[in-house]
């Protein structure tokens, strides 16, 4: 623990004390056996959390490894027991989105939406940058870096689902919104405040509901656009790994954190250039 940074470990206890302590707290580490352990994980599991069922599990072999190595004890019990065995499948979330065809029509709608003009720049925020819903409503006006028609996003890593810094390059179409959005919102901290406390962003029920009233209820959401995106780009012949970057897809340890934090900068920008000018032209078909 001494080499992990104080937020990961504050992470890992805030974990252990919520998931673990209760059922196998009070228990010495040579009395805890194998079935105790599944149970405890797949109490956490019946709670619909299934990613952190799993990140209980390998934390508990970690603490069993580390006892052995110090005298502590001589077997682990979670040595015997395999996530894919103890815990369900995992369902992936199939989130709506529109096919390709139907892409230009919404694009024109977003343009002409007659609600607010910073609910309709966060739409198109999120189709030129295909961030998560929440990385694009937190967004804070210190984390953009703009000189000429280039810049960076970078978003911090508490901001991010997977807890590293992420980088997003801007380009020529974003960083217009992002001058037209200065209009409204640029003499605060955050670029999407809320109505009733500018210091909190607005909900991401804001977008949905926008797209709600754009006549696409059940047909698309926030998280759409990524899946629109992903699907294009690969169709279109770009490196897979540029892709799952730019989408923050990768589970990275922190070893690897900095150096995938700007990897293949030059070629995603490229990519989101002509990302960008791609959804120009799709709205003139």
């Amino acid at each position: 623990m001494e080499r992990r940074n104080p937020g990961h470990t504050g992470r890992v206890l805030r974990c252990l004390e919520t998931n673990l302590f209760p059922p196998l707290g009070q228990k010495s580490i040579n009395d805890i056996t194998a079935p105790e352990l599944v149970a405890a994980v797949k109490k956490i599991e019946a709670r619909g959390a299934h990613d952190i069922a799993k990140r209980a599990l390998q934390t508990a072999g970690q603490i069993f490894r580390y006892a052995i190595v110090n005298g502590k004890t001589e077997r682990n019990p979670a040595a015997d027991i395999k996530p894919a065995d103890a815990l369900k499948p995992r369902v992936k979330r199939n989130f709506a989105r529109v096919s390709e065809k139907e892409l230009p029509e919404l694009l024109r709608k977003i343009d002409g939406y007659d609600g607010t003009p910073v609910t309709r720049l966060a739409l198109r925020l999120m189709a030129l940058t295909f961030v998560r819903t929440t990385e694009l409503i937190g967004a804070r006006w210190e984390e953009f870096e703009i000189k000429g028609n280039r810049g960076t996003w970078r978003i911090p890593p508490q901001r991010m689902k997977m807890k590293d810094p992420h980088m997003v390059p801007l380009v020529r179409q974003t960083i217009a919104i992002l001058e037209q959005l200065r209009e409204f919102t640029g003499n605060g901290e955050l670029l999407f405040p809320g109505d009733r406390n500018p210091r909190k962003p607005i909900s991401d029920n804001t977008l949905l509901f926008a797209i709600y009233r754009m006549g696409y209820h059940s047909r698309m959401t926030g998280h759409g656009f990524r899946g629109i995106a992903s699907t294009i780009l690969h169709e279109q012949g770009y490196e897979h790994e540029h892709i799952e970057l730019q989408l923050a897809h990768q589970d990275r340890n922190e070893v690897s954190a900095a150096y995938n934090y700007a990897k293949y900068l030059v070629p995603r920008t490229k990519m989101m250039q002509e990302w960008a000018n791609y959804l120009d032209a799709a709205k003139k078909k």
